[in-house]
């Protein structure tokens, strides 16, 4: 249908040529059918636009630009508006308008677009192009997100960092995104709330809020907010944020935390330690009278043959507690390392001896079976004796306190080293852990129960040693510790 005929063509005409914005009509194919703008952009050596093609002609790309109005409607075929919020000289805002017209009489179908482009194109010079690349790769580089829209949420800043905090490519934050969709419910609504309030600083400004981002996979990432909100003649035309991701911090900050509660653990365990060999010397006294006067009734008295065997229970009994209090003393005494020649099975005897009659160890049957032909080794006995102890205890708490530990000691001349294989009948050790077992704070255990500390202790002094730590599980169940400790060291 036609709204215009005969001599009034001539007014449509006349429109046109007085109309002081400008105006262009391209193809599908981005050739320009006809134009009406001025020739004194950076690119165009003449007037003569009309066959060329539009981003070629007026911009010098090889490809249409991200935000070009002609391929969103040739993707909707729709009318679109682009806001431009840009201080000109003369301090005016603009627009770029698009929308699809029909072809008729046999014409192509075009899509007209008025003002195009009009920011550049009004006193555009080299050197505004260079700054505007310049400031384009400032934004890139910038090690935070920095994100920007109009006050209808349309993006129009969308920098590096930006799409791998977000996970949406700029050219679809540009098209598609609208900032609200970046945050949970509510948020963007709160968020322009604050910035409009005093609560956080100068009105307008939001500083170090800590919010969260919904990426493109659903997924969230912790971010610590600055943003503000920009204004023209008193009138607010966007909001611009800079979005620091938090990640990381996060997760140092949870580490630091956790390594922290190691420290006061280790601290607390040392205290009981003290306290512990305290306990032990006071038990000496004691203990050391009850063998000596148990041993002065038996010479000095006629007693019955009950009562002597009453009085040899009492004694060796108190023996046997002096003993402990002995190993204990040894176990918990801190020495500098020293590294002597040792027996590796009385070693482990001696760790053992501790451990044997503990209550965990009840209904264990600890099984010994010790090659007597290893000679002694360079070993550091205290430290060894943690090791043992670790490994140990670990296998019993597997076992829940019921089950079979095996422990092997065997010779291998031709390699020059020592093998000890620790071994229980509990569950066995979860593959997708496995290799993690000798991390630092690695550990399976529910908190407040394990530190995750105690094999990767292990791990280190056998590497002191020379030697080498290794766990797997065992075909018929339970896991299995080898410990490779060489002959000699340097």
């Amino acid at each position: 249908m036609s709204y215009v005929n005969g001599g009034s063509d001539r007014y449509l005409i006349k429109a046109i040529e007085t109309f002081k914005r400008q105006i262009i009509v391209i193809s599908d194919d981005y050739t320009i059918l006809a134009s009406r703008i001025k020739c004194d952009h950076a690119f165009i050596e003449d007037c003569e636009l009309e066959g060329k093609i539009c981003h070629i002609a007026l911009f010098n790309r090889r490809f249409p630009c991200s935000d070009c109005p002609v391929a969103r409607v040739q993707r909707t075929n729709k009318p679109f508006m682009n806001l431009i919020n840009l201080n000109k000289k003369s301090g005016d805002s603009s627009c770029l308008y698009a929308y699809p017209m029909e072809g008729s009489n046999g014409d192509k179908n075009a899509i007209v677009v008025l003002d195009f482009f009009l920011p550049s194109l009004d006193n555009f010079d080299e050197n505004n192009f260079v700054s505007n690349a310049f400031l384009k790769n400032l934004l890139n580089s910038a090690v935070d997100g920095i994100i920007a829209a109009d006050m209808t949420g349309k993006i129009i800043i969308f920098n590096q960092t930006a799409t791998e905090i977000s996970g949406y490519t700029r050219k679809e934050a540009l098209e598609d995104l609208n900032i609200r969709d970046l945050y949970p419910d509510k948020d963007a609504h709160i968020i322009m709330g604050k910035m409009r309030s005093n609560e956080y600083g100068k009105k307008g400004i939001i500083k170090s809020y800590k919010q969260i981002v919904i990426r493109k996979d659903g997924t969230t990432t912790p971010i610590l907010l600055n943003a503000s909100i920009v204004y023209e003649n008193n009138s607010e035309i966007a909001t611009i944020g800079g979005f620091h991701d938090l990640t990381e911090t996060i997760r140092m900050e949870a580490e630091l935390e956790k390594v922290q509660t190691q420290l006061l653990q280790a601290e607390k365990m040392s205290s009981l330690g003290k306290l512990a060999a305290g306990v032990a010397h006071q038990l000496n006294n004691p203990l050391g009278s009850i063998t000596l006067f148990s041993q002065l009734m038996l010479e000095e008295y006629e007693l019955t043959e009950d009562a002597k065997k009453d009085l040899l229970r009492i004694k060796s009994d108190a023996e046997r507690c002096s003993s402990i209090v002995k190993e204990l003393l040894e176990f918990a005494r801190q020495t500098s390392r020293a590294v002597k020649l040792y027996n590796i099975n009385k070693i482990i005897a001696r760790t053992l001896f501790l451990l044997r009659n503990q209550a965990l160890f009840q209904n264990i049957d600890i099984i010994e079976n010790y090659d007597d032909n290893i000679p002694d080794i360079p070993a550091d006995v205290q430290r060894l004796n943690h090791v043992f102890m670790n490994i140990i205890l670990n296998a019993a708490d597997a076992m829940e306190g019921t089950g079979k530990l095996k422990i092997i000691s065997m010779l291998n001349k031709e390699q020059g080293k020592v093998l000890i294989e620790i071994s229980d009948t509990g569950q066995g050790i979860p593959e997708k852990v496995l290799p993690n077992i000798f991390e630092p704070f690695f550990t399976t255990k529910e908190q407040g129960k394990g530190t995750g500390l105690g094999l990767s202790m292990a791990y280190g002094i056998i590497e002191d040693h020379g030697g080498k730590i290794t766990a797997k599980n065992k075909n018929s169940g339970g896991a299995v510790f080898s410990i490779e400790l060489p002959l000699e060291q340097e």
